[in-house]
């Protein structure tokens, strides 16, 4: 027996409008979906939560099944709300577009600590949101009769039916302000009524031709290169690994500067604001998460840093490990270790500027206390360098680091300054106007010197600053630095650079020619 056998004129309008609005974004959904070249489900299954999570991570990683997912997620949905705005097979099309949204709601659920890598909207605290909300109201829907709501199931009842209308026993009285029981004779009135959605498919198609034209030519404004998005379908392989000690890192670690705003930006001054605004915490996020699926299993922060990365852990469950610069002082060697300590790092080493300070200061001893204190507490230490001469400094002390974190990169780029002007413990210090002195344009001023220094030192290397920040094409920069003795190489990377970069370390490790044995 129908929970409903009658409704009043208000209320047919309600539902109606509720049915066709439920209708029109799911078939925005789906034709949306047509509409993008290339557009795969794959991201919102990979980054499912909840107890169903490994289900959605199984289909992702299934080419085949994938595909499959895609292909009824398009249809489905635009079957659906097409079904839904026609008021066609309603009942049928309300149980499969509960049936998504239930999928949908599982795959995401509202949890308190929202997932910052898919933009939600309409997420109201657990448990409720948009698609919960949605599946409620057409949970309401599958229970009123579509008989009495205007639409194509009506209109063929209204052909089939032999009775005037049902109900006509009812006194006037009875009836005043309520709609028909039934589908009611096939008049020209009873026909427009019940394909009055028809013309908001048209005015839909129109809206969603001129939406997806002017998004196709204002996609780049003014802009002469458009990006490609990297997809992970198309790595060629897994990324090499070495070892740091006792750790085992990938080969390509991650570097924290464009995560962090720090730009080596030469003359552009808005370069660190640009960094800052398209790396919101989304933004970062999406770029760890895509670095370890792509192969990357390290990457490079600083303290500062830290809070932002344990709630990367928290939300996405990464296992990325931390190589964290740490800030020790003639006059406080210990509190920034400490500081990365608590913060729960992998491993640590001493910033090249600050372990350039204690050399060039005649305090290396100093320096050894801090790797010292740094490996008494059971960590995988090292010291960073611009300059050759902290490397040199160390191994004629005695020093024992696990590891060295050193510039190198070639000098055949435009705004390398010459040569003959060069001075040693001038990167990272002052700017100068002149164009042929340091203007944080070089951070290997001798790599020649690095090379040679460095086939003696039987530690490894992981060298930073290979592209010159930007300078100098990753194809370039990942072969000479592994070619000449890196063991490593640490590079910042923007989200959509981490495919085509972990491609090209592949591709380099694969046919390198070293100059110094791997000591990783």
């Amino acid at each position: 027996m129908n929970l409903v056998s009658r409704l009043s004129r208000a209320q047919t309008v309600i539902l109606l409008i509720l049915r066709i609005a439920i209708g029109w974004h799911f078939l925005y959904e789906g034709t949306a979906k047509l509409l993008i070249p290339g557009w795969t489900s794959a991201p919102y299954l990979h980054t499912a939560r909840g107890i169903f999570a490994g289900i959605f991570h199984g289909m992702a990683a299934d080419p085949g099944v994938l595909r499959v997912v895609d292909l009824v997620n398009i249809w489905g949905l635009i079957l659906v709300g097409l079904a839904l705005m026609l008021g066609a097979f309603t009942r049928v099309a309300s149980i499969v577009g509960i049936g998504f949204l239930l999928l949908y709601y599982m795959a995401h659920p509202p949890l308190i600590a929202t997932d910052l890598r898919v933009p939600v909207e309409g997420h109201y605290l657990f448990p409720v949101d948009k698609n919960l909300v949605e599946l409620l109201a057409l949970g309401f829907l599958l229970f009123i009769p579509s008989r009495l709501l205007p639409g194509l199931d009506r209109l063929f009842s209204s052909m089939k039916s032999k009775v005037p209308e049902a109900g006509s026993e009812v006194s006037p009285g009875e009836t005043a302000g309520l709609a028909p029981l039934g589908p009611g004779p096939v008049t020209r009135r009873n026909l427009v009524t019940n394909l009055a959605a028809v013309p908001l498919l048209g005015f839909f198609s129109y809206g969603a031709a001129r939406k997806y034209k002017w998004e196709e030519a204002h996609a780049i404004t003014g802009a002469t290169i458009k990006l490609q998005e990297a997809k992970l379908e198309e790595l060629k392989g897994d990324l090499p690994k070495g070892r740091l000690g006792k750790l085992e890192a990938s080969r390509l670690i991650l570097g924290n500067n464009l995560i962090g705003g720090w730009a080596h930006s030469r003359d552009l001054i808005y370069a660190g604001s640009l960094f800052k605004a398209y790396n919101t915490d989304r933004k970062v996020f999406e770029t760890i998460e895509l670095a370890e699926r792509a192969g990357i299993t390290m990457m490079q922060l600083v303290t500062a840093q830290a809070p932002l990365f344990h709630k990367y852990v928290e939300i996405i469950g990464g296992k990325m490990q931390t190589m964290c610069q740490v800030y020790p002082t003639v006059e406080d060697p210990k509190t920034d270790i400490d500081k990365a300590i608590d913060a729960g790092c992998t491993t640590l080493y001493v910033q090249g500027a600050h372990a350039e300070k204690f050399v060039k200061n005649g305090k290396t001893d100093l320096l050894g206390k801090a790797l010292d204190y740094m490996k008494s507490q059971g960590y995988v230490a090292g010291i960073g360098a611009h300059s050759i001469e902290v490397p040199i400094a160390c191994e004629k002390a005695g020093m024992n680091p696990d590891y060295y974190v050193k510039t190198l990169h070639h000098e055949q780029y435009w705004s390398a300054h010459p040569r003959e002007f060069r001075q040693e413990w001038t990167v990272d210090g002052s700017r100068n106007v002149e164009h042929h002195l340091f203007h944080d344009n070089m951070w290997d001023l001798f790599p020649d010197k690095t090379i040679e220094f460095m086939k003696t030192v039987n530690k490894p290397w992981v060298a930073f600053k290979v592209l010159a920040a930007g300078a100098i094409h990753p194809k370039e920069g990942f072969k000479f630095a592994f070619e000449n003795g890196a063991d490593f190489v640490c590079v910042g990377m923007f989200d959509f650079q981490i495919v085509e970069d972990v491609n090209i370390a592949i591709d380099t490790l694969k046919n390198v020619k070293r100059q110094r044995s791997w000591l990783s």
